[in-house]
């Protein structure tokens, strides 16, 4: 169990850490990933650090995170080498861990997996992956209205959805599709 001193002090971390736009982003997932967290019966203090920490990497410069991966042993693929900014959920897991304390693997993972998703995904990392899309601060998302209700009716259509118009968007726009997050989008749209 996280205690509320700690999660004040993973906070004020947070707010050092990231700029002010980052920051009101990660409030907005932190309260969001709470709520969501109430209505499916999930520890609300879970939900709120692991949105806290999600994106605490996203401020790291690449060259860093590349550093970060090298030096622990972080696995990096041609793509992520590429494109180093894609390495904010594996080095914030790692720091979760490491900087953080944070010994409870379902947050790890949820961090991990907060921007690609993976197959069998536990309520958590649901949570932290819709919670991530429907923040408040978010308003440039299509069917943005639509996945905010179905989230608090089924996650796991809400999951569905946001991974469909993710991965159409991506494709769209031809920007390299992560190949777990087609493989999470077959997983659940199979389910």
């Amino acid at each position: 169990m996280i205690k509320s001193s700690e999660i004040d002090k993973i906070q004020e971390d947070m707010a050092d850490a990231l700029d002010d736009k980052r920051f009101m982003h990660t409030l907005g997932v932190a309260y969001t990933a709470a709520a969501l967290a109430m209505r499916y019966e999930i520890d609300m203090n879970t939900a709120y650090v692991t949105g806290l920490l999600h994106d605490c990497a996203k401020c790291i410069s690449d060259k860093k995170k590349l550093s970060i991966c090298k030096k622990n042993h972080i696995p990096v693929s041609e793509t992520e080498q590429q494109n180093p900014s894609l390495l904010h959920a594996k080095v914030g897991a790692f720091l979760a861990e490491d900087k953080y304390d944070i010994a409870d693997k379902s947050i790890i993972d949820a961090i991990a997996y907060h921007t690609t998703g993976r197959p069998n995904m536990s309520d958590l990392e649901q949570i932290i992956y819709i919670a991530d899309y429907i923040e408040p601060g978010r308003n440039k998302a299509p069917n943005l209205d639509e996945i905010r209700h179905m989230a608090f009716i089924d996650k796991e259509q809400a999951l569905i959805k946001i991974l469909e118009d993710s991965l159409f968007y991506l494709n769209d726009s031809n920007q390299e599709v992560d190949l777990i997050t087609q493989q999470t989008y077959e997983y659940y749209k199979n389910k």
